[in-house]
């Protein structure tokens, strides 16, 4: 506590505002864009892209079966998949730009794309 008797006036306004920039700069650093559509690909490549503002339903055949893939109140989802894990399934509503479902036994994925991507420990 010895070196809080060193600190003046001038210092504690120095660190409030450098904890006030820091704070504001955190969200407005790391928010995403807007979903503009779900870019679906069957193996590796692209067999659709949705535009997120209509609602609709698609089945994209695969090595195993049918994935079922919804999109709904700008969000898109993987409904069912014939693979044996669901992973894909239980990732649940996609809504953020660079989000992504991966059907890897049926070889099909979908990807939120929009003008901004959020970061993540990947991108950063």
């Amino acid at each position: 506590m010895h070196w809080l008797a060193l600190l003046r006036p001038g210092d504690w306004l120095v660190a409030a505002l450098g904890l006030a920039i820091c704070g504001v700069s955190i969200p407005l650093a790391w928010q995403g864009g807007v979903a503009e559509k779900a870019v679906i690909k069957r193996g590796g490549e692209v067999f659709a892209e949705l535009d997120l503002s209509r609602n609709r339903q698609i089945e994209v055949p695969g090595p195993l079966g049918i994935t079922t893939v919804r999109v709904e109140k700008r969000r898109v989802r993987v409904v069912s998949d014939p693979g044996p894990r669901q992973y894909c399934v239980r990732q649940g509503w996609l809504a953020r730009p660079g989000e992504i479902a991966i059907c890897a036994p049926n070889q099909v994925s979908v990807q939120v794309q929009g003008g901004k991507e959020a970061y993540d420990s990947l991108s950063y």
